[in-house]
């Protein structure tokens, strides 16, 4: 009888061991599939996505252009003396022939009325009477009522209106790209467009800068006040129904050097795909080669650091 009741604890206890055991290596197993479950998933990059798409990209030049007149006259004193009136005030149109200062000659300050008074009939004042040489308005007043001048002094700055114009000066490499007779929008602070034209290009480079100055006309009658600095844009190329993608798509080597996108092939694999670039345009980015379908999903966020074939995870864009 003792002999049976060990026997059969020993049978007992080998089954307890056995059910154990089982039960860890099941708990392993699901643990281990979990496990495998977990890292599957967190190896997929979540990405968004987009297609390539046919566009109209313009490459700008931008350049200052500053307003000016081109055309100055100067008003100037014709005798030694006194400024002994003033009718000209800064900013204030003129006209041609305008009497604008009066100038008392330093030896009728001195005489005085004598002679006036030795012959009635001489009429002696020595008064001279200063005129507008040109029509406009007043740039620079130099003097005032009360002021010795000298002959030949200037007195005053006419502006000639006719002659305003925005004055910018292109890099002599860039010329290629204005002509004579283009229109071109000149972007005034604030965000206001006007329209001009290329008048002329001015005879002379700037020795440090190598720029040559841009005469351009203004296509309204716009007032505006002179040195006030525009942005002049000028179009260096223009492409119509070109493929693109937006800048995010096109990743790059720290040369900047190569550069390549990364395309979907399924669901859930990208492959690196070189491409060439073309015009830079805002946010858009021409590709020159290869040619990508309307189908062909490009990796547009979450595409930076992925190896050459990557697993990822398109999510809502």
């Amino acid at each position: 009888m003792k002999t049976f009741i060990f026997k059969y604890l020993r049978i007992g206890r080998f089954c307890f061991i056995i059910g154990v055991a089982s039960l860890l290596f099941s708990c392993q197993s699901k643990d281990k599939a979990a496990d495998d479950e977990d890292a599957k998933v967190t190896s997929e990059t979540p990405v968004t996505v987009t297609n390539i798409d046919d566009s109209t990209l313009t490459d700008y030049i931008d350049l200052n252009a500053t307003s000016t007149t081109l055309q100055k006259n100067y008003v100037k004193s014709n005798a030694n003396g006194y400024i002994e009136t003033v009718n000209a005030q800064l900013g204030h149109d003129v006209s041609k022939g305008e009497v604008l200062f009066t100038v008392k000659t330093k030896e009728a300050q001195s005489i005085g009325n004598s002679i006036n008074v030795l012959d009635s009939t001489f009429k002696f004042s020595g008064v001279n009477k200063i005129k507008a040489s040109a029509s406009g308005y007043i740039s620079q007043m130099s003097h005032q009522k009360g002021d010795y001048v000298q002959d030949g002094e200037a007195l005053a700055t006419i502006s000639d209106r006719s002659s305003f114009v925005f004055l910018m000066q292109v890099p002599y490499e860039l010329k290629q790209y204005v002509k004579i007779g283009q229109n071109i929008d000149l972007i005034l602070p604030g965000g206001s467009r006007i329209s001009s034209t290329a008048s002329s290009f001015m005879p002379t480079v700037d020795t440090v800068s190598q720029t040559q100055g841009l005469v351009l006309k203004l296509n309204g009658g716009q007032q505006i006040p002179e040195n006030l600095v525009a942005k002049a844009r000028i179009v260096k190329s223009l492409k119509s129904n070109t493929q693109s993608l937006p800048k995010s798509a096109i990743l790059a080597n720290e040369t900047q050097t190569d550069f390549w996108v990364m395309k979907l092939i399924n669901p859930t694999t990208a492959i690196k795909v070189p491409v060439k670039e073309g015009i830079i345009a805002g946010d858009r980015v021409e590709i020159l080669s290869p040619k990508f379908t309307a189908q062909d999903k490009i990796i547009v966020s979450g595409n930076y650091g992925l190896p050459d074939t990557a697993k990822v995870k398109i999510v809502a864009q």
